[in-house]
């Protein structure tokens, strides 16, 4: 034991008597307890607070001096000491009135009569030293505690301090900051993003290594398994993207008017296939019902997911119901609502027969990566994404459930008010339009992989392509008499944006044809207020069928 330890374990003896102190003194040298002997009442004080634990007092020692100094220190002791005093008295002075007002001063105080045996003051001695290595250990808990406390404290209020500027960046309006502060899951949207995209990445390098080394080697068999693999996990970590923009209504909507029973309808087969043969799927359109405005492509996935948690909800097999209805929202309603107005809505209901959502959860079932599904089998983003979709779309959602009775989820699309749309009844031939000698496109990118792959995409096309990393270097280009077919540019340019160059373009060329690729641009995320006629929009990361699909169809219309 070090020194400053046995510092706290040594006893303390007060006895004016030297008898006393040297009996006491010396039982405690052989028993091989620390000791130092204190001379007045001044030195015990001193002592008491260099470290003690314990205290040996004669009461005769206390009985005509000023006891003040010691009953300030003891009562001004911290909240995890309680310094053990052993009293020695002499046969029967625990009936006067000396050792009752000892006690009441004393506090944690022993009286032990004297004369005494040497093995009960070293019972006494050892008892006190043990407990009072308990206190100092819990002194040091504390202590432990409140750095702790003190290191928590500081990181929340640098976790709070970034979580605020970045919400100050993202949220534009009380509503969002609302819903922002509602989701606790700023620690755990983190956590979930990582562990996802770490995933996906490990499969897309891992696939990349594994191919780069067999090439290395010469072995090109099997290269179609891996090549498959990269593109399963990309396409998962570009359906993650969508999803978060999903639920942080940043997605790119393309509104337009849907039959909704025609969607469904449509999808039919697909559900029925995507479940077991135990669950039976009742299709309830209602009639007459109205025209929907949304993203029909965000409707079905939205449909799909809901299909998918209504199956899982149900392993033992049981009843899922797809209905649409019609529904008018009075303001009563619709005041209780975030970014809801009264009004007509088209309403999808799926109802299921499953497991059912506990209440105490319930509130919950809407927060990104929040799952009641086992590890492995979902992400959580499901229902967030439904939220958000519904929110952007200007719509609502809404989710019933019994505990083993099942769940039922009301998606609420806003009415269609425009006017009747004719359908594109363009013919599409089996053979792709041939490419026209000369056509040529414009491509302005400013990541160099982006522009490489888009370039190399157009060459096997057949088309010519210019190139620019930004609109300063594109608006030259424009302003010449090349000639430019279809401009193809991101959005998101540094310096002058992808929109503000397009009108630029359209200065210089009225009717040039834009093709908008972006990743993420929040005023493209409503295309009817971000397009022009001659206009359209992709999001990254997108197919190559895709893309040569627009730009036929643009350069060939």
């Amino acid at each position: 034991m070090s020194a400053p330890e046995r510092v706290f374990e040594r006893a303390i003896i007060f006895a004016p008597l030297s008898h006393d102190c040297q009996i006491t003194r010396q039982i405690l040298l052989e028993a091989g307890i620390p000791r130092v002997i204190a001379r007045n009442l001044s030195s015990l004080r001193a002592k008491l607070e260099q470290g003690a634990g314990l205290a040996i007092i004669a009461a005769e020692a206390l009985s005509e001096v000023n006891l003040e100094s010691l009953q300030h220190y003891l009562q001004q002791q911290p909240a995890w000491s309680d310094l053990p005093i052993v009293l020695l008295t002499h046969h029967g002075a625990l009936e006067q009135p000396l050792s009752s007002r000892l006690t009441d001063l004393l506090g944690n105080v022993t009286f032990l009569e004297r004369p005494f045996h040497p093995a009960t003051l070293i019972s006494l001695a050892a008892a006190a030293i043990r407990g009072r290595r308990h206190q100092y250990e819990a002194r040091d808990r504390l202590i432990d505690l409140n750095q702790s406390e003190a290191r928590l404290k500081n990181t929340l209020e640098t976790l709070e301090t970034r979580v605020q500027e970045r919400t100050a960046q993202l949220l534009h309006n009380q509503e969002a900051l609302r819903q922002a502060q509602k989701m606790e899951a700023v620690g755990q949207l983190t956590g979930g993003i990582a562990h996802d995209f770490n995933n996906m990445l490990t499969g897309i390098i891992g696939s990349l290594e594994l191919l780069k080394r067999r090439l290395a080697r010469g072995r090109f068999e099997e290269l179609d398994s891996l090549i498959e693999l990269g593109m399963t996990s990309a396409n998962r970590a570009a359906g993650l993207t969508h999803r978060l923009l999903a639920f942080s209504r940043r997605q790119s909507l393309d509104a337009k008017p849907v039959d909704m029973n025609a969607l469904v309808t449509a999808m039919g087969e697909l559900l029925r296939h995507n479940l077991n043969e135990s669950i039976h799927l009742e299709l309830a359109l209602g009639e007459d019902l109205w025209i929907a405005e949304t993203d029909p492509k965000q409707l079905e996935s939205a449909l799909l997911n809901l299909v998918f948690n209504a199956r899982d909800a149900m392993p033992d097999g049981g009843n899922l119901r797809v209905g649409s209805f019609n529904q008018s929202l009075d303001r009563a309603f619709t005041e209780s609502q975030d970014n809801l107005e009264p009004g007509d809505y088209v309403v999808l209901q799926v109802r299921d027969t499953g497991s059912g959502v506990p209440q105490g959860i319930i509130n919950r079932v809407f927060d990104p990566f929040f799952t009641t599904k086992p590890i492995g089998l979902g992400t959580g983003l499901g229902l967030s994404m439904i939220y958000g979709f519904s929110k952007q779309s200007r719509g609502h959602v809404v989710l019933d459930s019994t505990v083993g009775q099942g769940t039922t989820v009301n998606l609420y699309l806003p009415r269609y008010q425009g006017a009747p749309m004719a359908r594109n009844e363009h013919a599409r031939s089996g053979r792709a339009p041939s490419v026209e000698d000369g056509e040529t496109v414009l491509i302005v990118e400013d990541d160099p992989a982006v522009r490489l792959l888009v370039s190399e995409v157009l060459a096997e096309l057949g088309y010519r392509f210019l190139e620019a990393g930004d609109a300063n270097g594109a608006i030259p280009i424009l302003d010449s008499s090349q000639r430019i077919d279809l401009l193809i540019s991101d959005v998101g340019l540094p310096g002058m944006n992808g929109r503000q160059l397009a009108e630029i373009g359209r200065q210089l060329r009225p009717e040039l044809k834009i093709l908008f690729i972006t990743g993420y641009a929040e005023r493209a995320a409503v295309r009817g207020d971000f397009l022009e006629p001659g206009m359209q929009l992709i999001t990254k990361p997108f197919t190559f069928d895709l893309l040569t699909a627009k730009v036929r169809e643009m350069i060939c219309v």
